[in-house]
C-alpha cells in the first residue's frame, strides 16, 4: 500500500466506497466500519447498557451488514443503513435478554465532586431513573435516548428507523410522560 492510498480512501464518498465493497474490496468496507464504528457503538451502548454487549451488537450488525450489502438501496445514506441494522440489533438483543441499562450511560446526570450527601441523593435518582428507563417498550426507549440523549432531530430519527416523524414524535411523547409518572411515584 501506497502511504497516501489510506488517506486517499478516506476522502471516497460513502457511495463509491459501497461499489468498491460490493466489487470486493475489503478496505473499502473497512473504511466504512471505521466511518461508522463509533456511532454504532455509542447507540448500541445506551441501548443496551453494557460495553461488552454493545460490542457484540455493533460487531454483529457490522457482519449483516457485510453479508447484505447489496440491499442497501441508497449508498449515499449507508450510515442511516447501517444505523438501522445496529439499532434493530440492539432491539433484539434487549428482547432476548431483559436487560437493565445502567443510567450513567444514559442519564448525563453530573459528579457529585465527592460531596457524601449529594452522592448518595443522586445514586437513588440514578437508581430509579435506571428502573424508569428500564420499564420503557424497547421502541420508547429508543426514541427518548436518540432524542434527549443523542440529541438527534425528528427528520434525522425518521429517515434513518423509517418511522413517520408523527411516530416519533408520539413514541417520545409517551416515553416522556411514562417517565414522569414513574419518578413521581417514587418521589423523585
Amino acid at each position: 500500500m501506497k502511504p497516501d492510498a489510506r488517506s486517499d480512501i478516506r476522502n471516497v464518498s460513502d457511495a463509491e466506497l459501497v461499489g468498491q465493497a460490493l466489487r470486493g474490496s475489503d478496505r473499502a468496507f473497512g473504511e466504512i466500519v471505521r466511518r461508522y464504528q463509533d456511532l454504532l457503538y455509542r447507540h448500541a451502548e445506551r441501548m443496551t447498557g453494557r460495553p461488552d454487549d454493545a460490542e457484540d451488537v455493533v460487531q454483529s450488525a457490522f457482519i449483516k451488514a457485510h453479508r447484505n450489502l447489496r440491499k442497501c438501496r441508497d449508498p449515499e445514506r449507508v450510515g442511516a443503513w447501517l444505523f438501522r441494522i445496529a439499532s434493530n440489533a440492539s432491539k433484539d438483543y434487549l428482547k432476548s435478554r431483559r436487560v437493565t441499562v445502567p443510567v450513567e450511560n444514559v442519564s448525563g446526570l453530573a459528579a457529585t465532586d465527592g460531596d457524601p450527601e449529594r452522592e448518595v441523593s443522586l445514586g437513588r435518582v440514578r437508581s430509579e431513573i435506571e428502573l424508569a428507563l428500564q420499564s420503557l417498550p424497547v421502541e420508547q426507549r429508543e426514541a427518548f435516548l436518540m432524542k434527549h440523549v443523542e440529541g438527534w432531530s425528528y427528520v434525522e430519527m425518521s429517515e434513518t428507523l423509517q418511522v413517520s416523524v408523527s411516530a416519533l414524535k408520539m413514541r417520545v411523547h409517551r416515553a416522556r410522560e411514562e417517565l414522569q409518572v414513574l419518578l413521581q411515584s417514587h418521589g423523585s
